[in-house]
C-alpha cells in the first residue's frame, strides 16, 4: 500500500511539472510575440509626392567624360650608361628634339678617336698603294685589301657617332616633364624609365553615352566641350571616335579631340561636360514633357512603374520612358499633368496601400 502511494506521489509530481513546463512556454511564446513587429496592412504609410506638371525638355543634353593628353610616353636610353647630367625636371615644358639626359660617353669618344687614327692610316695607305698598283709595283690584292679595311673603319666610325648620338637623350614630342624617374648617377638601360613626358597642347576628351542617343554624334562633327574647373572657357571639340562595342555599363565610348588654351588651363585628368549639339546649331525648340526623378521609378527596366496617389491609396501605374537625362527620366506615356506621384517611402508601400502624404 505504502509503494502504490509513493507511486501515485511520483506520476503527480511528474504531471506538475509538466503542466509548469507548458505554462512557462505558453509564456514564453506571448512575451516573444509581444516583441516583433506586427506590421498592420490598414495603416496608413507616410510618404513623400509630387503634383506632375509639364517641363521644357530641350534637344540638348550634356555628358560629363574626363580629359586625356594627346600623347603621354615614359622615355628610356637606348644604351646603357650612366648617367651625367638631367637637364629638366618634373614641370618643365620642353621643344621636341630638346636635350633631356646626357650620358656618359667618354670612353665611346676615346674609341671615336682611335678609328679616326685608323683611318688616317687607312686612307694613307690606299693612296700609296694605289701610285704602286699603277706602276705594277705591287700586287692588286694589296690595294683591294686596304680599300675594304678603310671602308670597315669608316663603318665603325659611323657605329661610334650613332652611340654617342644616343646618349644625348632628347624629347620625341613637345610637351611637359610630368615625372621625374631618375637621378644623376644613376644607371640607365634600355627598358627601364628615366623622365615621363605628357602633351596637353592637344586634349582628348571621353563620355559613355547610351545607345538610345548614340545617333546624336556623328564623326568628324565639332561640339561644345566645358570643362568643369573652367566652366566659362568653351572649346571645341571634333568627333575622332564612336565606340562599336558597348562597355559594362552598356554604353558606348564618343572621343572628341580638344585644343587647350594657350596657357594650357586644361590639365590631363580633369572633369568635364559635352553638349549632345552640334557646334552651330541653335537650340530654340523645346517640348512640354513629363519630367520624374529616376529613383521615383520602380518594376523591371522592360516595364518601368510608379506609384500615384487616388483617394488616399497607393496604385501602381505602367508608365513608357522616352529617354533618361542623368538623374530624371522623360515619361512618353501612362502620367498625366496632375497626377499627385510618390516620390520616396517605398519600404513598406504596395499597390493598394492607404497612404498619407508628409
Amino acid at each position: 500500500m505504502n509503494m502504490n502511494w509513493n507511486k501515485i506521489t511520483g506520476i503527480v509530481a511528474g504531471l506538475a511539472i509538466i503542466v509548469m513546463v507548458i505554462v512557462k512556454l505558453k509564456n514564453n511564446k506571448e512575451i516573444t510575440l509581444q516583441k516583433i513587429y506586427q506590421y498592420d496592412k490598414e495603416q496608413a504609410i507616410h510618404v513623400m509626392a509630387d503634383t506632375l506638371q509639364f517641363e521644357d525638355v530641350h534637344a540638348e543634353f550634356f555628358y560629363s567624360g574626363t580629359f586625356e593628353p594627346n600623347k603621354e610616353t615614359k622615355i628610356s636610353a637606348e644604351i646603357q650608361g650612366k648617367i651625367n647630367e638631367i637637364q629638366v625636371d618634373a614641370g618643365s615644358f620642353v621643344n621636341k628634339g630638346q636635350p633631356l639626359i646626357q650620358l656618359d660617353n667618354s670612353l665611346l669618344k676615346l674609341q671615336l678617336h682611335a678609328i679616326e687614327l685608323q683611318i688616317e692610316g687607312l686612307e694613307a695607305d690606299v693612296n700609296r698603294y694605289t701610285i704602286l698598283a699603277k706602276a705594277d709595283a705591287i700586287q692588286g690584292v694589296q690595294l683591294e685589301k686596304a680599300v675594304l679595311g678603310l671602308k670597315s673603319a669608316k663603318v665603325q666610325k659611323a657605329t661610334l657617332l650613332e652611340q654617342i648620338n644616343k646618349t644625348s637623350i632628347k624629347a620625341p614630342f613637345t610637351g611637359i616633364v610630368t615625372a621625374k624617374l631618375s637621378e644623376e648617377g644613376a644607371y640607365a638601360a634600355p627598358g627601364v624609365p628615366l623622365l615621363q613626358i605628357t602633351d596637353i597642347t592637344n586634349l582628348k576628351f571621353t563620355v559613355n553615352v547610351p545607345e538610345s542617343e548614340l545617333r546624336q554624334f556623328k564623326l568628324n562633327q565639332s561640339y561644345s566641350v566645358a570643362a568643369d574647373a573652367y566652366a566659362e572657357i568653351s572649346l571645341l571639340g571634333k568627333a575622332i571616335l564612336i565606340g562599336s562595342k558597348a562597355n559594362m555599363g552598356s554604353s558606348f565610348p564618343v572621343q572628341f579631340t580638344v585644343t587647350n588654351t594657350s596657357d594650357l588651363k586644361i590639365k590631363s585628368g580633369m572633369f568635364g561636360k559635352v553638349s549632345s549639339m552640334a557646334a552651330g546649331m541653335k537650340n530654340e525648340t523645346a517640348e512640354k514633357q513629363i519630367v520624374i526623378p529616376a529613383t521615383a521609378i520602380v518594376g523591371s527596366s522592360d516595364q518601368p512603374q510608379v506609384y500615384l496617389i487616388k483617394n488616399g491609396k497607393s496604385v501602381l501605374q505602367n508608365i513608357a520612358i522616352s529617354k533618361k537625362i542623368q538623374n530624371k527620366a522623360v515619361v512618353s506615356g501612362g502620367l498625366k499633368a496632375g497626377d499627385v506621384m510618390v516620390t520616396s517611402g517605398f519600404i513598406n508601400i504596395f499597390n493598394g496601400a492607404n497612404v498619407r502624404i508628409n
